[in-house]
């Protein structure tokens, strides 16, 4: 089949529908693994489905972010990303820019961080026994807990959330929000870091914003004043939105697969695992997104990827290939071998995937403990689930004990 013989298929293939992954994905991994789609927005592309092209597309060189711009990038949102952020750079200019940061989310730095945020849940599960159920979860736990946290490493003031915590949803928005509310949260977001960059200016401290800023001033070729705004509103905003949605998302899923609660309930220590599982299982994004662009003619999926085509490659459908992930519609919390790419994978890696890992773990691990009678407390049909964003999550997620 000639690239003009085959067809060109909307994408995203169907509207969200809670976690549900729609079962075209499995049926191009058998048959047609490299597609062409058109999203609402930007030129055509190619669909990345099998795991192994997944990979491909996320890790090497020849597939590039930083030739998205100036082109009409592939896309489910009207706006295209502006350049000077991470997500339209690569290396190396990528890498000293991620350079600066990812010493703040090293294993060891997250782990020193585990302590404190135990006792985060534990105050607000405290607030939520006080008050009794039901308790909207998404609200009263699954929000402040992951903002508190970015909060404490950044050196943001957490009181400042309620505005910061809307003015996020800008990144994560398709529809939820105009073309003007969009422009305005992020120069809102934009506006309120460059306030506390230059508070820092005045009084230095030793979180991550300050030290940026350090980086900025003590040599100008490590850091331009709009790229250390930026990344400080991206690292707020992302250090949250994310752990924010997948919180409520996480129990949700144990919680309509209860053989699996049950199992967690019985081995705390699956924990971990757990999570890994879940990141796997729970298809986030609503249709695959950051096309990469090919630097040169690439073979891949059985077909050659001309040089200057923008590729997808989707998660979700890489995350249940089954040729690498045994049952992999089904979820299993004791699953052993689980090389997902819930976190990406290559030079894009999610720089924060140590903190949420360990977030979400001691989230699930503190609901678990201390809430052991978890439910719903409205029957599943009544629960309310996000619309018009990138993202699949719940507006609110109401529980007893």
């Amino acid at each position: 089949m000639t690239d003009t013989e085959r067809p060109v298929r909307a994408y995203p293939f169907s509207a969200p529908d809670r976690f549900h992954l729609d079962p075209f994905y499995a049926q191009l991994r058998r048959t047609e693994p490299l597609s062409r789609v058109r999203l609402p927005f930007g030129e055509e592309a190619w669909l990345a489905t099998r795991y192994a092209d997944v990979r491909t597309v996320l890790g090497d060189p020849r597939f590039s972010r930083a030739a998205s711009l100036g082109r009409d990038e592939p896309r489910i949102i009207p706006r295209q990303l502006e350049g000077g952020g991470l997500l339209t750079m690569d290396p190396p200019e990528h890498t000293r820019l991620r350079r600066l940061i990812a010493k703040a989310f090293t294993a060891r730095r997250v782990e020193e961080l585990r302590p404190r945020t135990r006792e985060i849940a534990d105050d607000l599960l405290d607030k939520m026994v006080a008050t009794g159920p039901p308790v909207d979860l998404v609200e009263h736990f699954a929000t402040p807990l992951p903002i508190t946290v970015i909060c404490e490493l950044l050196g943001v003031p957490v009181e400042d959330q309620d505005r910061f915590h809307v003015w996020s949803e800008a990144v994560v928005s398709t529809t939820s929000l105009t073309l003007q509310q969009i422009g305005e949260y992020m120069d809102n977001l934009f506006r309120y870091m460059a306030g506390l960059i230059a508070q820092r200016r005045q009084h230095p401290t030793d979180d991550l914003v300050g030290a940026l800023v350090r980086a900025r001033d003590e040599d100008n070729d490590r850091l331009t004043e709009d790229e250390l705004v930026r990344m400080a509103a991206g690292l707020l905003a992302a250090g949250h939105e994310t752990t924010v949605t997948q919180i409520p998302n996480f129990l949700y899923v144990l919680l309509t697969h209860p053989e699996q609660l049950d199992v967690l309930r019985a081995r705390p220590d699956l924990v971990p695992s757990a999570v890994e599982e879940l990141m796997r299982y729970v298809p986030l994004g609503v249709a695959s997104s950051f096309a990469r662009y090919a630097l040169e003619d690439v073979e891949l999926g059985g077909v050659v990827v001309r040089a200057g085509d923008p590729v997808l490659g989707s998660l979700s459908s890489a995350n249940r290939d089954d040729e690498v992930f045994a049952d992999p519609d089904g979820l299993d919390v004791a699953r052993s071998t689980n090389p997902h790419i819930g976190f990406g994978h290559g030079a894009h890696h999610c720089v924060g995937a140590q903190l949420a890992r360990m977030e979400l773990q001691v989230a699930l691990g503190a609901l678990l403990e201390r809430l052991p009678g978890l439910r719903l407390a409205v029957p599943e049909e009544e629960l309310e689930w996000k619309s018009g964003m990138l993202v699949r999550g719940l507006k609110r997620m109401p529980v007893a004990w």
